[in-house]
């Protein structure tokens, strides 16, 4: 939520922000902070950081740019939130960073959909990189705390002056040619959202029965007939697999003499980041 010192065209932006870096910790790390955040200036010296990892995304509207800065503490414990939630104790800074910029990625994404929103039209996130923003004047800076039990952490979101008066104005768009519908004349038909788009993609399902190690000398020896005994005991569920990812447990049924799986059990969230790694 924000502070009482929250002003400004930029405040929609710097609340935007907000939601999604919340929503995107809930979904990664199991837990939604709470995000509360002021209107600051840009400075080198700010408390708590060493040399703060910028990030800056630019956006595809108007050469728009977002610079999101943090220390080293704070982009490590976003790491190691995320980590642990998928039962890894992770402490190589490197794999820490990574996972911090992922976390960027998809809430910079987030905000990207939201300024499309508001505009009527396509915006996404261009290529970003590493960078710190080149100077304070013209910028909007807001000043973030994200609380998760009894830890925070600070964080910097810094938009360029296009992107503050992307709210202040219409964004110009090329013109489209005018077209009347008369009541005869059938409507064009919409065309479908991003997310229902995805619905149609087809993911190649399969089932593990279990698995079995023989040496070679073993395979070679097998013919017609022969038998491997694999590591699942009859009285165990099969793993449905998706992509290559365990999502459910289930047990085997045939259904008009075909086999088919009952799903008995579908697997959580944590336990599906771990069957990637």
């Amino acid at each position: 939520m924000p502070d009482e010192t929250t002003t400004g065209s930029a405040a929609w932006l710097a609340e935007e922000w907000a939601k999604q870096l919340t929503r995107v910790l809930e979904t990664m790390a199991g837990e939604a902070p709470a995000v509360t955040y002021f209107s600051d200036e840009l400075r080198a010296d700010e408390p708590d950081s060493e040399e703060l990892l910028w990030w800056e995304q630019p956006l595809s509207v108007d050469d728009a740019l977002i610079w999101i800065g943090a220390g080293r503490a704070s982009w490590e414990d976003i790491g190691k939130r995320v980590m642990r939630s998928a039962g890894i104790d992770e402490q190589d800074p490197e794999v820490l960073q990574g996972t911090y910029l992922e976390v960027l990625g998809q809430a910079l994404s987030g905000v990207a959909s939201a300024v499309a929103a508001r505009l009527g039209r396509e915006v996404s996130c261009s290529a970003g990189r590493q960078a710190a923003p080149a100077a304070s004047q013209g910028l909007a800076v807001y000043k973030f705390q994200v609380a998760s039990g009894e830890h925070s952490f600070p964080l910097l979101a810094v938009y360029s002056k296009v992107l503050v008066d992307i709210d202040q104005k219409p964004v110009d768009s090329p013109a489209r040619p005018q077209r009347t519908t008369t009541p005869s004349e059938p409507e064009e038909p919409q065309p479908p959202n991003s997310i229902d788009l995805l619905m149609d993609v087809e993911l190649p399902v399969s089932v593990s029965f279990g698995r079995a190690q023989l040496a070679l000398k073993d395979v070679i020896k097998l013919t017609t007939g022969s038998i491997v005994e694999l590591n699942r005991a009859v009285s165990e569920p099969v793993e449905v697999i998706v992509n290559n990812c365990v999502i459910a447990r289930g047990e085997v049924v045939v259904v008009e003499g075909n086999f088919g799986i009952r799903i008995k059990q579908v697997i959580s969230r944590q336990e599906r980041l771990r069957t990637l790694y």
